[in-house]
């Protein structure tokens, strides 16, 4: 299979390299290439060299007519040979709920220092969302940078995402102005964030394709793939008055809790889970085979926990076809 380079990197590189189209003339662009598979062939594989390690999906391979796949969007990549094996509605714009903290992580590995030590903010300790998953630290609690990023992925606390959000960029808006900027960059440009945890807004958005380029992107830190595979975390810290605490979080991930049953001779190595009402429930993988090939899945709308890990199940039971 070719390696190809994606149309949201086509329109990211044209951003990048201070293109004066309008964005109607971008929407034009990208129409135009979406349209047709030979002009993907012959105008898209100009640009192997910067994508050699991405797969693009033309729309007529989006349809995945899979009946035991129920969820609202399905994507399943070997990464390894750089193939499609399954994609269904990857390019339709849905919720992210907690796959979001994907991006917000990508920020604090290529941008942050996991040494610093964070001093909670009042918005990290303040947030009143009703049903919000939350590690419950609070206003002045100094805990470092890298125990956060395993709270923010493993445990999926959303005091954690805003807490690294206001360290790093000193606000959260302006964090999530910098998430949106990287998502652009790595060619994730179907999608838009307002927050840094993944809590349901109307405005934030995004695609299993995109997903999929951010955690491709992730994968490149084996800090990401060393979190991903724990099944919990202890976090040491201390409170405002300087007394020494401890916490432990575990898995949101029923695959590593042995509570989800996983596809014969597949070992789930790692990733993240998401869930709220809007968005239903989501799961991202990286996943390996007995020959060592691995791959990346990923199930957004499932309409329960359940649905969601018999539609993983069953995707991954794709790799032996």
């Amino acid at each position: 299979m070719k390696k190809v380079l994606s149309i949201g990197i086509i329109l990211a590189m044209l951003t990048l390299a201070g293109c004066k189209n309008s964005s109607k003339d971008l929407l034009l662009f990208e129409s135009r290439i979406s349209s047709s598979d030979y002009a993907i062939d012959n105008l898209v594989t100009q640009g192997d060299f910067f994508a050699e390690d991405l797969v693009i999906i033309p729309e007529n391979n989006n349809t995945g007519d899979d009946s035991e796949l129920t969820a609202g969007a399905s994507l399943l990549v070997d990464t390894t040979n750089q193939e499609v094996i399954y994609a269904s509605h990857v390019y339709d714009k849905l919720y992210p709920a907690s796959l979001t903290k994907l991006l917000t992580s990508l920020i604090v590995l290529k941008y942050g220092e996991l040494s610093d030590m964070v001093t909670v903010s009042y918005n990290a300790s303040h947030i009143e969302e009703s049903g919000a998953k939350l590690c419950g630290f609070q206003e002045g609690d100094v805990i470092s940078m890298e125990a956060l990023l395993n709270c923010l992925l493993i445990y999926s606390g959303n005091d954690a995402a805003v807490a690294v959000a206001d360290h790093i960029s000193g606000s959260e808006e302006a964090f999530v102005k910098k998430m949106n900027e990287e998502a652009k960059r790595i060619g994730a440009v179907h999608s838009n964030f307002v927050n840094s945890n993944g809590l349901h807004s109307d405005d934030q958005y995004t695609t299993a394709y995109d997903l999929y380029l951010i955690f491709n992107e992730l994968l490149q830190y084996d800090t990401f793939q060393t979190i991903i595979n724990s099944t919990s975390y202890t976090a040491n810290y201390q409170d405002k008055d300087g007394n020494a605490k401890e916490k432990t979080f575990g898995s949101t991930n029923l695959y590593l809790k042995g509570e989800a049953e996983i596809t014969e001779g597949i070992e789930v190595i790692g990733g993240k889970t998401g869930t709220t009402r809007k968005a239903g429930n989501c799961l991202i993988l990286l996943s390996r085979d007995a020959e060592n090939r691995e791959y990346i899945s990923l199930i957004l709308k499932a309409a329960n926990r359940d649905e969601l890990y018999s539609d993983m199940t069953h995707l991954l039971s794709l790799t032996s076809n």
